[in-house]
């Protein structure tokens, strides 16, 4: 593994891992925002929290286990909110060389290119991504709910990065998102691409979790109808 030349360390379990190189990413990515745009607050995964009125959310490497594994399924994304919410999404992810942008104002783009609006499609003709922690498994109010959605669904892709497979969904390469309880940097900058590339999203408080949907309108309320029971 990656890992045996960083220095790394466990957080919450043995997949949840902070490498040398995510400290790094971090502060050169907080290090080039405060001198671009000063008055801007900072939130980061591996430790900054600065927040203001405009607030960057950063996740220097999204997908950690990945990269220390040698699996290209790792990026480094950012999201930008202010009052009135979601400003901006961007993910770049290394190993394709692609740059996603999109957000409030501007259509989701690919390297440049604008991505194909996206369709309604039913969930049992699409693929979802999700992820369920093995600790989590015994939580009925965690697990049942994922299994009706994925019961309705033509096929489940678990590829460990959620900002991967969120510009994925932007892009129609996979068909929608579900997740619990993502934290902000894990969620915002795939979002807003999803919503900038004519997608839908839905944050529901349901069998004490937070559950974060996106993709398509129509898959999006069916996965929702799925997760109330």
């Amino acid at each position: 593994m990656l890992r045996d030349g960083l220095t790394t360390e466990h957080k919450t379990s043995m997949s949840d891992v902070v490498s040398a190189a995510d400290h790094a990413a971090e502060d050169l990515i907080v290090s080039r925002l405060r001198e671009a745009r000063p008055g801007d607050g900072l939130v980061g995964e591996e430790g900054t929290n600065e927040p203001a009125e405009r607030t960057w959310f950063i996740d220097p490497v999204d997908g950690t286990y990945n990269f220390l594994s040698g699996l290209p399924l790792w990026c480094s994304a950012l999201a930008l909110t202010d009052r009135d919410g979601l400003v901006l999404g961007a993910i770049y992810h290394e190993a394709s060389d692609e740059l996603w942008l999109g957000g409030r104002g501007r259509s989701t783009t690919c390297n440049g290119t604008p991505v194909l609006g996206l369709v309604d499609r039913p969930l049992s003709d699409i693929s979802i991504a999700s992820y369920l922690h093995p600790t989590t498994l015994p939580d009925d109010g965690a697990r049942l709910p994922l299994l009706r959605v994925m019961q309705g669904a033509a096929t489940v892709r678990m590829l460990g990065s959620g900002s991967i497979e969120l510009a994925a969904v932007a892009a129609g390469r996979l068909g929608a998102w579900v997740q619990i309880d993502s934290l902000d940097w894990d969620w915002l900058p795939g979002v807003a691409l999803v919503e900038a590339a004519g997608g839908a999203s839905a944050v529901l408080e349901v069998t004490g979790h937070r559950w974060h949907v996106a993709g398509c309108a129509q898959a999006v309320a069916e996965i929702s109808a799925l997760i109330h029971g």
